[in-house]
């Protein structure tokens, strides 16, 4: 899918679908097929492994430059709904940066992307091209940001059900939001590199106030790694305490079930001793003989019962 915008001037910011490419344009590109990538390769000149690389989920962010045409590529938050529970995960987003336009490529449809095309965005020109990118990578740090606060809230709501019960189910859901702070971690450290080297580029600080906005960028980027370090070692250390509770738990039951059994086996071992048909039985031709037998059963497994509450068996 390829979608066409250009905001008219600095005095209007409205956003225009085109149909076709103008200089100062916006092209956004969302999965595309290998016919539309060879497409805009041709009308703009991009090589076109600038277009493949971002459509790779495994690519690492970095910059690379050829002629005039400068490939950003950085690592995106995406949510997703996986068995009826939203999960995190990361994509690559390719931001290349040419002569006369701006290109985004990307795998999935982003709402980072959606937030510029719907006009969400003040002080937003497509023309202003390494403001536009500066404005991007503003907007993945703070949905980054925003997702670890999710994630910090979804793991607390996890939690309180844990206290309640100990289900399989619940220790999943905190093993996927353990494995999204990992991908986040990941592509935050990744990013920070490449944002580090744009600090560096003139071409990315054209105007007076780029500077300032790329190291809000950093700073905020910066604070995201922090946080999903902090929130990675509460959730393992979650993880673990739980998993001692759930194994406590076990050897709590084993040990008031081998207590049970204990008892209950004391009318068995009687029982058979009496039911044996030889001679010489006491209490063989007493009228109070069963009775009597009944009652030392019952004396010894509630002396028993007592002795190992004591131990605290039970």
């Amino acid at each position: 899918m390829i979608n066409i915008y250009r905001t008219t001037n600095e005095t209007n910011t409205t956003l225009r679908a085109l149909e076709n490419i103008e200089p100062g344009c916006w092209i956004n590109v969302v999965a595309p097929t290998e016919q539309e990538i060879i497409l805009l390769a041709k009308k703009t000149g991009v090589p076109l492994e600038f277009f493949k690389a971002p459509l790779d989920d495994e690519e690492t962010s970095r910059i690379d430059i050829i002629d005039n045409n400068i490939l950003v590529i950085v690592d995106i938050p995406f949510t997703e709904m996986e068995d009826n529970s939203l999960t995190y995960d990361t994509y690559p987003l390719g931001i290349i940066h040419t002569e006369k336009e701006i290109i985004t490529v990307c795998l999935k449809n982003s709402k980072i992307l959606t937030d510029f095309a719907k006009g969400d965005i003040r002080s937003f020109y497509t023309f202003k091209r390494s403001r536009f990118i500066l404005q991007i990578l503003n907007r993945i740090s703070t949905y980054y940001l925003l997702y670890l606060r999710q994630i910090d809230k979804k793991s607390v709501m996890v939690e309180k059900k844990l206290h309640k019960s100990m289900k399989n189910k619940e220790l999943i859901q905190l093993l996927s939001l353990e494995k999204s702070l990992v991908y986040f971690s990941t592509s935050l450290k990744s990013n920070e590199i490449t944002l580090e080297k744009m600090l560096k580029m003139q071409i990315m600080q054209k105007y007076p106030e780029d500077n300032d906005v790329l190291e809000d960028v950093i700073i905020e980027n910066k604070q995201a790694i922090e946080m999903s370090g902090i929130y990675s070692d509460i959730l393992a250390g979650t993880m673990d305490a739980f998993a001692s509770v759930i194994a406590n738990n076990l050897n709590i039951v084993m040990k008031v079930l081998a207590s049970v059994t204990i008892v209950m086996s004391i009318p068995n071992m009687i029982s058979g001793i009496f039911g044996m048909n030889v001679g010489g039985n006491p209490l063989l031709e007493s009228p109070y003989g069963l009775l009597s037998v009944v009652l030392f059963i019952v004396l010894l497994c509630v002396g028993s019962t007592l002795y190992l509450k004591k131990k605290d068996m039970f």
